[in-house]
């Protein structure tokens, strides 16, 4: 398969991420020269880090699809775990530059200009963040298989982010953040230019920086467990348990372990069929079984062993 054909592959939401950061960055960047505002300098670097990350999130999605070699024969799924700890550690850098830029706007504080610049930029920087938001929860509510319509998505997304690709994840959490984050800096600075209290600015600044650690923390964790390689959730199980158990054949399942590997799951398996049946009938079973969980687009691949039922149910 060739690069270009992977990255048509790669996660859409961290693609339309990558771009809208990157144009947000430059717009908040110029603002903050010209201004002199702290807040939206630690906004800008919310938007780099966000930018930066997303970038390599979607490249390492894209290389997460790369088919099985005899070298890696259970593929690179967890290749996208490893980037978004990558951008991780951009997240804790940008929190700690962000954080110690408001220190010193507290200590030092500075009045800031052209202030209906600010306002206009982080409106649209709200504006932004949120259609990026919206698209993330949409993904997410595609890749869980949610019915989800309307406002619901978003209810949707917050109760299943955690079955969503690791892509989605990160891309979903940061720009809560950077929503959140471009209203936060739009207050502060409203607030600190008509009160005169422009230390606001810097407790601006810092709430951001701790915002990202908050968010690094998270993502680090979560993709952490994924690299070492972590069990599909019971949601999951239950969904590959019912396809298992609803071919008239098979009788019980004995035993069932199931992998997940960036967003694919590798299932293996004993189940156990009805008495009596030749060995190359429960052949012909258990390939069919296999065969029913492939057309699942989530499963990577699958390992059945067959056995004849002792009669006992040992799946509840």
């Amino acid at each position: 398969m060739s690069f270009i054909s992977l990255l048509k592959k790669g996660n859409k939401s961290s693609a339309i991420a990558a771009i809208g950061n990157t144009i947000l960055a430059v717009i908040k960047g110029v603002a903050a020269a010209i201004s002199g505002s702290g807040t939206m300098f630690a906004t800008t670097l919310h938007s780099i880090a966000d930018a930066t990350n997303q970038a390599f999130v979607f490249l390492g999605s894209a290389l997460s699809e790369k088919a099985p070699t005899k070298r890696f024969p259970t593929g690179f799924g967890r290749v996208v775990n490893l980037f978004v700890l990558i951008a991780v550690i951009v997240i804790s850098i940008m929190s700690y530059e962000t954080i110690i830029k408001g220190w010193e706007l507290i200590t030092h504080p500075k009045a800031s200009t052209n202030i209906w610049l600010n306002i206009i930029i982080l409106v649209i920087a709200v504006i932004v963040d949120g259609f990026v938001l919206v698209k993330a929860a949409k993904e997410i509510a595609s890749e869980t298989r949610s019915t989800a319509t309307g406002m619901s998505i978003l209810t949707s997304a917050f109760k299943n982010v955690r079955l969503a690709a690791p892509p989605t994840r990160l891309v979903f959490y940061e720009d809560i953040i950077a929503t959140l984050g471009a209203l936060l800096a739009l207050i502060s600075i409203v607030v600190a230019y008509f009160t005169g209290l422009y230390y606001l600015d810097g407790v601006g600044t810092i709430l951001i920086g701790i915002l990202l650690i908050g968010i690094a923390i998270k993502i680090g964790y979560e993709n952490t467990i994924g690299l070492i390689g972590v069990a599909a959730p019971k949601v999951v199980e239950d969904r590959i348990a019912s396809i298992i158990l609803a071919d008239p054949d098979v009788v019980d399942i004995n035993k069932m372990r199931i992998l997940q590997e960036g967003r694919r799951y590798h299932i293996e398996s004993y189940i156990e069929l009805k008495e009596g049946l030749s060995l190359a009938v429960a052949d012909d079973i258990k390939y069919r079984v296999r065969d029913s969980l492939l057309t699942d687009p989530d499963v990577g691949d699958v390992t059945l062993g067959i056995l004849e039922t002792d009669g006992k149910t040992d799946w509840k």
